[in-house]
């Protein structure tokens, strides 16, 4: 029988292999200012060392010491960590919160990261009903059209939503999705007037949601969740009072735990409007 390791070494790709193995060495502080004293130590020739080095600069993941020579952990790399370790902390702190909410509003929650022009599901809590939601965790839907990405949109920078939108095509779900740059600008601005985005069927036929942002200790917007259910479950405006405090109180928590800071001036929560369908958006 063929030994496991064995095994398992004959699909290592060797060069990158030796890419990790610089950066490795790089991230514990040898600049590789002797490229010779390196290539030994790393078990590579220095033509090899010297092809890693200008790749892996390119690609971000290494970088040129500002003092001096030699080289440091680059800024991409560093970003790959930083957004690995949010995620796994931002999951942490958001799933016993909102496995509150869906048991408190019977209704299915959600937390959502924005990737690219699109929200991605990193969470997925649902009450014991059978109108739960299907949607999987790791579903990636537009955040044009979807709550979770609009209230995420609604606290970028205009520029921010020009560049990612830019050159592309805005697919419409309804007559309530953005269909155009503007749309969108126009859209975030009312969202984030709101404090929530609401859809009353405005993405998928029969559902309604509504989303908050969740923010960092910087201040920004890193995520955000949202309730998900039949139409008629936010049609009464006693229940759609509910469900507004209950997603700011949980987007609240949320954000708090992961550093950021409350501010003394923010605006008071609007009251949630007395149009039965939710607002137009």
């Amino acid at each position: 029988m063929l030994d496991s390791t064995k095994a398992r070494g004959s699909y290592i790709a060797p060069p990158v292999q030796r890419a990790v193995r610089l950066i490795r060495h790089i991230a514990e502080g040898n600049t590789v200012i002797n490229m010779s004293e390196t290539a030994k130590t790393l078990k590579i020739n220095r033509t090899t060392l010297l092809r890693l080095l200008y790749t892996l600069e390119v690609e971000g993941f290494v970088e040129r010491r500002p003092e001096g020579a030699g080289y440091q952990v680059g800024m991409s790399l560093l970003g790959i960590a930083a957004r690995t370790l949010f995620s796994q902390d931002v999951v942490r702190v958001s799933v016993p919160i909102l496995t509150h909410v869906a048991e408190t509003v019977q209704l299915s929650s959600h937390l959502g990261v924005l990737d690219g022009s699109d929200v991605v599901y990193l969470v997925r809590r649902t009450p014991d009903t059978p109108l739960a939601s299907n949607i999987r965790v790791g579903s990636r839907l537009p955040a044009h059209a979807t709550t979770m990405g609009r209230i995420i949109l609604a606290h970028l920078s205009p520029a921010q939503i020009d560049a990612m939108f830019a050159g592309k095509t805005l697919q419409r779900f309804s007559e309530h999705t953005s269909a155009t740059v503007p749309d969108v600008h126009a859209r975030a601005a009312s969202d984030r007037e709101e404090g929530v985005a609401w859809s009353a069927a405005h993405f998928e036929s029969g559902i309604s949601s509504a989303a908050v942002a969740v923010f960092d200790y910087t201040g920004g917007p890193v995520a955000a969740i949202n309730v998900s259910g039949p139409v008629d479950s936010f049609s009464d405006k006693k229940r759609r009072q509910t469900i507004d405090e209950e997603l700011r109180k949980a987007g609240r928590e949320i954000s708090l735990r992961l550093g950021w800071i409350e501010q003394a001036d923010a605006k008071p929560a609007r009251p949630v409007l007395a149009n039965a369908g939710g607002p137009s958006r």
